[in-house]
């Protein structure tokens, strides 16, 4: 049975980081809902439907969330996690709220977003400003950094692989303690009765998945939603430089010429969990600078689906595992949460293709 983990953002309530840098109230709502149409055909903004404009302060939306997925087939949330070093975290409520739920019966695991925050003013001619900068103490930063997690950790909901924890980095080639962190976390999860670890590393294309497994990876998950952009023929490439520096237009491609893309032969790899996307439009967060993607239906999405079992039906049960991103990136117009515009089709077409492959099991 293929099992399917969606990514899941956290930002969806106000904090003091955030107030401070963009504003008072701000949550990624803000940016969703201020977004406007850049051209003819442009759907913007995207209104969530059931679900609503959510706080995930409330235990109401967070169970309700964990309901929703359960039922249409997703196995587990991979929660956004954030350690900047030396103790600092941001946007860790949702998270530390759901493991002391017991009510929310359902798995979750987590993905380590390990790079720095920027104010980005999406301006290539303009230096962003730093405003949380992701740092690495080293040893001591390391323990307390899983000891922080503990609880999570031993919680019998937390997402396991034949056993193991299963534990994401999003950017392993940006840290330089990345093999000594794997190796502690391997003997404290030992020393705390925890079993083993599944590591698992972003990368993009496989480009640099030896290297990542020669840190003490177990896998990687293949990151191709925008795979799309190194395909295309030099007169595209100029075409698209013009309009983005001199027009001022965002990049756009078609959904079904995307989805072609986002799965290449090496996902077929035991040491590979493929990434896919529902959709992207990152223009909410970055307006005119924005890469986005067009026409996407259920319909595609179903064929997306498709291409991706293909690529896992032949691997052991324990790696037919697919990355979705995302559950909830509504700033980059990517989720699986209902919207005005499709309400449940998408989750309908995942529950078609789940129930798909428990019987083929």
């Amino acid at each position: 049975m293929i099992k399917y983990i969606a990514m899941y953002l956290p930002q969806y309530y106000p904090v003091e980081e955030n107030n401070r840098w963009y504003g008072e109230g701000f949550t990624e709502w803000t940016n969703v809902a201020k977004a406007r149409p850049l051209f003819r055909g442009h759907y913007q903004p995207h209104i969530p439907k059931d679900l609503g404009f959510y706080d995930l302060r409330l235990k109401e939306t967070r169970l309700a969330q964990a309901n929703l997925a359960r039922e249409y087939g997703v196995q587990a949330f991979c929660y956004w996690h954030y350690w900047f070093g030396n103790g600092k975290r941001i946007l860790e409520m949702p998270f530390r709220e759901v493991v002391k739920d017991k009510e929310i019966n359902f798995p979750f695991c987590l993905a380590w977003a390990n790079e720095t925050w920027e104010k980005k003013l999406w301006d290539k001619n303009v230096k962003n400003e730093v405003i949380l900068e992701q740092t690495y103490p080293g040893r001591e930063d390391i323990i307390n950094h899983f000891y922080s997690l503990l609880e999570a950790f031993r919680d019998p909901r937390y997402f396991r692989v034949n056993g193991k924890l299963f534990f994401v980095v999003y950017k392993p080639m940006k840290a330089p303690i990345m093999k000594e962190m794997i190796s502690i976390w391997r003997e404290l999860a030992m020393k705390e009765g925890l079993g083993e670890f599944l590591f698992v590393g972003g990368d993009y294309a496989c480009r640099d998945k030896d290297k990542i497994l020669s840190m003490g990876f177990d896998c990687i998950y293949d990151d191709n939603v925008m795979n799309i952009h190194h395909d295309l023929s030099m007169m595209t490439k100029v075409r698209l430089y013009i309009q983005r520096n001199y027009l001022h237009m965002p990049t756009v491609f078609k959904y079904k010429d995307a989805i072609e893309h986002m799965i290449i032969p090496e996902d077929c790899a035991n040491d590979v969990f493929p990434m896919i996307a529902p959709n992207w439009d990152h223009s909410p967060r970055s307006g005119r600078r924005s890469t986005i993607l067009v026409d996407s239906t259920p319909k595609l999405f179903d064929q997306l689906l498709s291409n991706v079992e293909n690529a896992v039906k032949d691997k052991p049960d324990e790696r037919k595992i697919v990355l979705i991103r995302a559950w909830n990136e509504w700033g980059e117009g990517n989720y699986l949460e209902p919207d005005l515009q499709y309400g449940r089709q998408y989750l309908e077409v995942l529950k078609k293709h789940v129930r798909q492959s428990e019987n083929e099991k």
